[in-house]
């Protein structure tokens, strides 16, 4: 079977891991075409992948204006790039796997999966976590009812404080204008797992959470706007320099320096603070969203859940309890810990053991098992073998934004109503036509 033919849309830190997975599996997948405003993150891929200069695009638009180069177009621009080139290049006949967020709203991610629908397209959603080794066994154990019925789970995302420095108080999610709540930007993810664990669909969420830290009147006495002028900036955790010196120091020119600059070095990476946004004092940034925040959730049944993430936090995979009637489960993307109430033993499961051999690659494997699922399923061009299409994001997207609804206006929201139920045509529906063709700007 001939390999599936791919367009990258957005050559950053995700559309270069995707690109170098492809590069790694000749047999699977080709890239064939690359649209990135940024020649210095362009021009390097399409290097790598021997794309003639017709195949190079400047932009989604230009890609677009084309008749149809590749079976798939990966979406990984920046959150709030995802509807317009999603719905072109559906339109255009591409299959779709774009990056979470889906999109920034719910009409909007409502009209992806709309337009997906309506030109018969398959649409995957980078929901990574799903498809870790991980997260399978943790899944396999709940289903073969090991701990009985699941009563309650209680799930942690430890950002970390300096990711959180990095891509939230002075990186592309800083603010929600621009990109979207932390919540969706960070933590669809999460909410998306959880309901996947739990293998129910939430029925009411309530939710907490403040920029508590990064704010003007947490500065320390006499700290500058920019850490390289700063006179105390050795006190601060938070120094950029410090943060991303300690990458340097360890020989690492990857993420994240290459969000800094696309060849990273001592020279550049200095030139990057001094001039870019990563340099900038984290107390006296222009960003918005919360550093902190709880979600509590009611699933049908009676199940429930809570959701914690943090800034404050050494940076390290998610922990997760699952407590059922029979026994628990304790989690920490590396093991899984059973104890049997009945036996009152523990076992505890290697997670390494179980991987199915797929790829072992970011996010604790998911981000290749999601390339090697989605490919062979456009290939075959079979809906079922996509495990997080657009229909089933749409409800993990809709709970994400009743979460942040719940958090702005303190209170507890219902999600088995007519408001919360709808399906993407009647979502996108209240959106305006505009909104499918070029006539909407990003």
């Amino acid at each position: 079977m001939a390999p599936v033919r791919v367009l990258i849309v957005g050559a950053g830190a995700r559309g270069g891991r995707y690109a170098d997975w492809i590069r790694r599996h000749p047999d699977v997948a080709e890239v064939v075409a690359v649209a990135e405003p940024r020649a210095q993150y362009r021009e390097p891929l399409a290097d790598t992948h021997h794309l003639p200069p017709e195949r190079r695009f400047s932009g989604w638009e230009e890609a677009a204006a084309h008749p149809r180069l590749a079976d798939v177009a990966l979406i990984c621009t920046l959150d709030d790039l995802h509807l317009r080139p999603a719905i072109a290049f559906a339109d255009l006949g591409y299959h779709l796997l774009v990056e979470k967020p889906l999109a920034q709203t719910p009409e909007e991610c409502a009209a992806i999966v709309a337009a997906a629908r309506r030109n018969n397209v398959l649409l995957g959603v980078c929901h990574v976590l799903r498809y870790a080794p991980y997260t399978r066994l943790l899944r396999t154990l709940v289903d073969s009812g090991r701990i009985g019925e699941v009563v309650s789970v209680d799930h942690i995302e430890p950002v970390g404080f300096w990711h959180y420095a990095h891509s939230y108080v002075r990186g592309n999610w800083r603010r929600t204008e621009d990109s979207a709540p932390m919540l969706l930007a960070k933590s669809c993810h999460d909410l998306d797992w959880l309901r996947h664990i739990v293998g129910r669909e939430a029925v009411a969420v309530s939710s907490f959470g403040s920029l508590r830290h990064f704010r003007p009147e947490q500065a320390p006495e006499g700290a500058a706007d920019r850490c390289l002028d700063c006179p105390v900036e050795h006190s601060c955790p938070y120094s950029a320099p410090r943060i991303y010196g300690r990458f340097l120091d360890r020989g690492v020119t990857g993420w994240p320096l290459t969000v800094l600059t696309p060849v990273p070095s001592q020279r550049t990476v200095t030139e990057a603070l001094r001039e870019g946004p990563y340099g900038r004092c984290v107390y006296r940034s222009d960003n918005d969203v919360v550093d902190h925040q709880v979600v509590s959730l009611e699933f049908a049944g009676g199940a429930t859940a809570t959701f914690t993430v943090s800034a404050f936090n050494r940076a390290r995979p998610r922990e997760t309890f699952v407590h059922g009637t029979h026994g628990e489960l304790y989690c920490d993307g590396t093991r899984i810990t059973h104890h049997d109430f009945l036996t009152d033993s523990t076992e505890t499961l290697d997670v390494a053991e179980h991987n199915d051999g797929l790829i072992g690659s970011g996010h604790g494997g998911g981000d290749g098992n999601l390339l090697a699922s989605f490919f062979p399923a456009v290939a075959a061009r079979d809906p079922a073998k996509v495990i997080t299409d657009g229909e089933d994001t749409l409800r993990s997207h809709l709970l994400v934004f009743a979460a942040e609804q719940a958090r702005r206006e303190g209170r507890v929201i219902r999600l088995d109503t007519p408001a919360w139920t709808a399906d993407a045509e009647e979502w996108a529906g209240t959106w305006p036509e505009a909104l499918y063709g070029p006539a909407r700007s990003g």
